[in-house]
Parts: structure tokens; C-alpha cells; sequence
């Protein structure tokens, strides 16, 4: 069998502190933009010529939060309610042979300035900190089917909960409003995807989440069929 080792050619800048509550998928919170930083020796503005000229990108990257798992033959995905096993080539698990993933993000712009080359890219799927292998222009022509069978993830996930958030919680938006504009918007689109584990979908508790997003320390509970954020603590 055969091995190959791969260079890190640049790290990923995402609002995305931690995994839990990433979306599933790019495209699916707007508001989740980021970064992918090029690291040397692999940031030269030579490197990018004529990548402005495309919209989208594939962005090839580790799982490396999940890397110690090993690989898994089947998993449950979270689509199927976490309680039907499909073979992990069948699904976007993390827990593969290889952690390579791959996310199609929209390309908004290029920054070469002060030796350093930055790719400002539109809503993403990955954790801060990523380490990306390589990057590709996506090729409407070649890989784009709307015909295309896609098993059990034919339709984009709902993310349809209403969120409202607490006096509390409006009051530090409130605080937070100048230097974070969309704050409010962006952890709205975040939690409205129901980011909580398949299996506690269907409690009926009065359980508590949190997850950092950009530099808060956000905390909800799910009323009923809604989503309270509590509190937007900072660091």
C-alpha cells in the first residue's frame, strides 16, 4: 500500500471557533464568511494569477479535530436523524480512511498586500484554524448537474428554527452592535440550522448549548420548537 505525504499550503480563518455548529454544508449560513491564509512558501502572488477570475473554489482540506478517530466503515449521518448506518463512501463523515474533506466556497476577493496573500471566501463549512492541502476553480461545465441523484441529501437541510434572544442576550448584541453590525443576523442563521446532535433532537429538556462564535461564548436553549439565545458572553 502506498503513502504520500502532503504540504499544508495555507490555514483557514472562520468565525467557526470550535466544530460544533459548523454548518454541514458551505453555502448555508450567508453571513459565515472567512479567510484562507497562504502560508510560505506557497504565498506568492504568482501562485493566484488569474484565480480572480473565477467564482467558486474547491478547498481541499484536513479534519484534523477528528483525525484521532480513525476511519469507521459505516456512520450515521445526521440527515437520517442519526439512527440509520450508511458506509462512510455513501456520506461527508469526517471519520474517514484518509481525513481529507472538500468544500465548493464562493471566491470574493484576493488580498496581496505586506507579503502576505489572503483568499477572502464566502460562507464556509470549516472550523477556524483548517489546514488546507490545495484549492482548485470550480468549472461550471464539467462539474455542475442539476439531473444528479443525491441518495438521502437531495434537498439543502431546512435551518428554519426561530430564534429570539433574551433581554440579556439583546442587551450585550446592543453592546457589540459597532463593532459587529450582523452579529445578530449571523448567530440567527447559525442556530436556525439546529446545530444540536441528531439523537437530542427529539428531548423534551431544558438542556443548555454553548459554542464560540468569532469572539463570543454563545448560550441557548430550545423552547418548544424555538431557540433562545440566553446570553453572548466574550472572552
Amino acid at each position: 500500500m502506498s503513502e504520500f505525504i502532503f504540504n499544508q499550503i495555507g490555514t483557514i480563518r472562520s468565525p467557526y471557533k470550535e466544530k460544533f455548529a459548523v454548518p454541514r454544508q458551505p453555502g448555508l449560513v450567508e453571513d459565515g464568511n472567512g479567510e484562507l491564509v497562504l502560508l510560505p512558501p506557497y504565498n506568492q502572488a504568482e501562485a493566484v494569477r488569474g484565480l480572480n477570475e473565477f467564482s467558486h473554489l474547491w478547498v481541499m482540506f484536513i479534519f484534523h479535530q477528528t483525525m484521532e478517530g480513525g476511519w469507521r466503515p459505516t456512520v450515521r449521518p445526521p440527515r437520517l436523524g442519526g439512527n440509520m448506518r450508511m458506509g462512510v463512501f455513501a456520506t461527508r463523515s469526517t471519520f474517514r480512511p484518509n481525513p481529507i474533506g472538500m468544500s465548493l466556497i464562493e471566491l470574493k476577493g484576493i488580498r496581496t498586500l505586506g507579503g502576505e496573500v489572503v483568499l477572502e471566501l464566502g460562507s464556509l463549512d470549516l472550523v477556524d484554524g483548517t489546514p488546507v492541502v490545495d484549492i482548485k476553480p470550480y468549472l461550471p461545465f464539467a462539474e455542475s448537474h442539476p439531473q444528479a441523484r443525491a441518495g438521502f441529501a437531495q434537498t439543502a437541510p431546512a435551518g428554519d428554527m426561530p430564534v429570539f434572544f433574551s433581554t440579556q442576550a439583546e442587551q450585550q448584541l446592543q453592546q457589540h452592535q459597532r463593532r459587529y453590525p450582523n452579529l445578530r443576523r449571523f448567530v440567527t442563521q447559525v442556530l436556525a440550522q439546529d446545530p444540536r446532535p441528531a439523537y437530542q433532537k427529539e428531548e423534551k429538556s431544558s438542556r443548555q448549548y454553548a459554542v464560540w462564535l468569532l469572539e463570543f461564548n454563545v448560550c441557548w436553549r430550545i423552547v418548544g420548537d424555538q431557540t433562545e439565545v440566553l446570553s453572548l458572553d466574550t472572552r
